[in-house]
């Protein structure tokens, strides 16, 4: 089923409107990255099995007393001995990470560091220009609903809306395309973050999160609406053009002998005076290889045009008049 041009207006109109809110919700979200960091349990603080865990003295004739001091507290003479192998010695901590934060939860706590700070320093210059091709690819995505939205809604003629059409095409391509950019240079980043980053935060294990399948999503419904948008504009182009040749044959079949500019002043005249009017004039001419007619009775008043003499015998060899 073919759409409409109005209906594929309607259709850029939302496609962009979903691109730019999820791309708005993955940037200030800080689930890009998940995954778990391995970090050494406390001596004696287990949470597997604490009975593990015991004290003893340098003196192996010392007794129990020895090991505490009249608080109750451990001495610091004492060695801790933990019998626990493994990761069973290890904690993992929950992690998220986006463009601005790092948080890790455990034990019902988050705490969270600038992922920027967390960065080496080598990469601190990539990291700063993702972040501002992410603000430019919202700004143009915002321009672009914005041009979409007035091209739909406002009242003005068909010529002015088809100006509009292609600028916010072109303006959703430029978007899209820093999108794109801006989330190769954030991953790189936090790539190279894992490796190299702070020993206390490089994680163990690290998947993808919500956050970056929207900003994935947000680009694909992007550039699906700046795709569908350059159709509607390329196809009236293309019709434009067709129509024209169908309008020239017409006029020069009733006079040939008109001026090629005045073939393209009674157009554009033709052009304006139905988009002036109509929202869609082509929606006048259905089928293939419809002509479209003109009225040139008053040619001869124009800039331009053949004697009125010329035409009238012109119009008697042809023995018919337009």
């Amino acid at each position: 089923m073919e759409l409409s041009r109005r209906n594929r207006s309607l259709l850029s109109v939302l496609l962009n409107l979903l691109a730019l809110s999820f791309s708005v919700a993955a940037f200030f979200t800080s689930y890009w990255c998940e995954g778990t960091h391995k970090v050494a349990k406390p001596p004696c603080l287990s949470a597997v099995k604490s009975k593990n865990c015991q004290v003893l003295s340098m003196n192996s004739s010392s007794t129990s007393t020895d090991t505490t001091d009249t608080n109750g507290t451990l001495n610091e003479n004492v060695v801790h001995y933990n019998w626990e192998t493994g990761d069973d010695k290890y904690a993992f901590k929950y992690f998220h990470t986006g463009f601005w934060f790092s948080c890790e939860k455990h034990q019902g706590e988050e705490a969270c560091r600038s992922f920027i700070e967390l960065s080496p320093d080598s990469e601190k210059g990539v990291l700063w220009l993702s972040v501002i091709s992410e603000f430019l690819y919202i700004i143009l995505l915002s321009l672009g609903f914005l041009l979409m939205c007035l091209e739909f809604f406002s009242s003005s003629n068909f010529i002015d809306g088809l100006k509009m059409n292609a600028f916010a095409a072109i303006i959703t391509v430029l978007s899209g395309l820093l999108g794109m950019v801006a989330h190769m240079m954030y991953m790189t980043v936090f790539q190279v973050t894992v490796n190299l980053g702070p020993k206390d935060w490089r994680p163990q294990t690290w998947y993808y999160g919500w956050s970056f399948g929207l900003a994935w999503l947000s680009f694909t419904l992007c550039m699906s609406a700046s795709v569908l948008t350059l159709n509607t504009y390329t196809k009236t182009i293309l019709e434009f053009k067709y129509r024209r040749r169908i309008f020239e044959k017409n006029v020069r079949e009733c006079n040939p002998f008109l001026d090629p500019e005045m073939v393209r002043f009674l157009w554009e005249k033709y052009i304006f005076s139905v988009s002036s009017t109509v929202d869609d004039p082509f929606n006048w001419h259905k089928g293939f290889g419809s002509p479209i007619f003109v009225d040139i009775g008053s040619i001869t008043d124009l800039p331009g045009a053949v004697k009125e003499e010329e035409r009238r015998v012109d119009l008697e060899d042809d023995g018919d008049q337009c």
